[in-house]
């Protein structure tokens, strides 16, 4: 059993691990427009696992990415952090969510984190893909399981009746993916507005489980790791989620059935995270809707920053001034002969 009082924080934790998703912003920064997205992720992801291991946290990676996509060996799934002192935690990362943004220097990439004390997140296997409904807390008590599976335009009506709204006057965020065609298509045809972004799924989820943006709901199919990092956000806004298991092939419909998971069952936000002990960091790479990118200028940069703790549901914004001397000197050894930005 876990010791209770060792594995609550004392403080907030989200003040040490932006320093992470900062470094691996600050990292990821300097890949933008060069359409290298891999190289990006790998350049970010040391940045964050070396920061990460200067925390006093004892801490394992939960569920790391590379289900989906080649990465390099820092972070990945059942990898150790922190000095070793300090609470014991799970961990999940995304160094960039929007690697092909930063690529292709776009906007909307952040370096996202989040942390919850040894066992309180979901921790699915088989697959890298989870379908996913958000809202904000007006809607949180109206979101029912049954909306995984009802017509978009049943759940679109429930929301704008919670929000008080025409279903014409809502917005919908969906990854521009060729999965989501019929999904698109009953978005569209219900009245409501789809937003469509081709990566981003933590933004999404950030935009339409906060009161007051301009995104209502997100819907359809995206990432695990995107899908938990989510949850650990709107345990400290009030939102929701409801999420199930959606492999994308035979094979990975076979592995997740062999694992004892239930394709059908749908969960809920306090499943998916079973406490209100977590803690949320995210560091803009490129400008986007809720941060905005890196600035560099010679030998400094500026961040831009969210944290947020679930217990007490604050909310940081942080603008941060870094001297770049000793990153500087890591890119060029990174890159021989490469002209600073």
């Amino acid at each position: 059993m876990v010791n209770q009082v060792h594995n609550e924080p004392p403080h907030n934790l989200g003040l040490d691990l932006v320093r992470a998703t900062e470094a691996a912003a600050l990292a990821a920064g300097r890949w933008v427009g060069l359409g290298k997205p891999m190289e990006a992720d790998t350049s970010a992801t040391e940045q964050m696992h070396a920061a990460l291991n200067l925390v006093d946290i004892e801490a394992a990676v939960t569920l790391g990415e590379e289900a989906r996509v080649h990465t390099c060996d820092a972070l990945r799934s059942g990898q150790c952090v922190g000095t070793g002192e300090g609470p014991t935690l799970d961990l999940v990362v995304d160094a960039i969510d929007g690697r092909n943004l930063v690529a292709e220097g776009h906007p909307g990439a952040i370096a996202v984190m989040a942390v919850a004390p040894r066992g309180a997140l979901w921790r699915p296997s088989g697959t890298a893909y989870m379908q996913k409904i958000v809202v904000d807390a007006e809607v949180a008590d109206a979101l029912v399981p049954e909306c995984l599976d009802a017509p978009a335009a049943w759940t679109l009506a429930l929301v704008a009746r919670a929000k008080e709204k025409d279903v014409e006057d809502l917005t919908v965020f969906v990854l521009n993916r060729p999965r989501h065609k019929d999904l698109i298509s009953e978005i569209r045809q219900a009245g409501a507005h789809a937003m469509l972004r081709d990566e981003g799924d933590v933004t999404g989820a950030l935009l339409a489980g906060r009161p007051g943006t301009h995104v209502d709901v997100l819907m359809g199919v995206g990432g695990i790791t995107e899908g938990i990092i989510a949850a650990c956000a709107l345990r400290a806004t009030d939102g929701a989620m409801i999420g199930r298991l959606r492999p994308q092939s035979d094979e990975e419909q076979a592995e997740v059935i062999a694992a004892g998971f239930d394709l059908d069952r749908i969960l809920v936000t306090e499943e998916i995270v079973n406490t209100d002990q977590v803690f949320f960091a995210a560091t803009g790479i490129t400008d986007g809707p809720i941060l905005r990118g890196v600035r560099y200028s010679g030998k400094r940069a500026e961040s831009h920053s969210l944290v947020m703790r679930g217990q007490t549901q604050t909310r940081r914004i942080i603008r941060t001034e870094h001297l770049l001397a000793e990153r500087t000197e890591t890119w060029r050894r990174h890159i021989p002969g490469r002209p600073l930005r």
